[in-house]
């Protein structure tokens, strides 16, 4: 079974600002790195604590979308507009004889060869896609569960982590 984050417990870690403990919110929705940025900072000086008011929603979304891409559990992507009823979005075709290899295949196969990281350019090297079409693919790897969106700890450039 795979574990479930809640806005709720998030909110409540989110109090613990009051008693000069900020971040907790963030430490629980897998951001290590700006957690503790928050921990030591009081929270951006308790101006990010505000904004994380908004975005703790989105925050634990993310992570459970994380968490059930790498926990194995499988739920369609649903896109909701007002006035419409949800739509589900149709898995890509696997790969066949005829087209050889998908490029998400190809995408997977790459970041597995890379450590679980990639940048947009590796990304568009391995699969031979227009820099249109990978960011498409990449975008569409973030939402299925397969990769989640960070930045390198040294030069802060975009890059994709795959749990492969």
């Amino acid at each position: 079974m795979q574990p479930q984050l809640s806005s709720g417990t998030a909110y409540l870690l989110w109090l613990l600002c009051f008693i000069g403990i900020c971040g907790g919110q963030r430490f629980y929705s897998g951001k290590v790195g700006s957690g503790l940025l928050y921990l030591f900072t009081c929270g951006l000086f308790g101006f990010g604590q505000l904004i994380d008011l908004a975005l703790i929603p989105g925050m634990v979304r993310d992570r459970n979308t994380y968490l059930s891409g790498r926990y194995g559990g499988v739920t369609p992507a649903v896109t909701v507009n007002i006035g419409q009823l949800p739509q589900v979005q149709q898995p890509q075709p696997a790969a066949s004889p005829a087209n050889k290899t998908a490029p998400m295949q190809k995408l997977l196969r790459a970041a597995q060869e890379n450590g679980g990281m990639l940048s947009i350019a590796q990304a568009a090297m391995f699969t031979e896609l227009e820099p249109e079409e990978v960011k498409a693919l990449l975008h569409n790897a973030e939402k299925l569960g397969y990769a989640e969106v960070t930045n390198d700890d040294k030069t802060g450039a975009v890059r994709y982590r795959f749990d492969v």
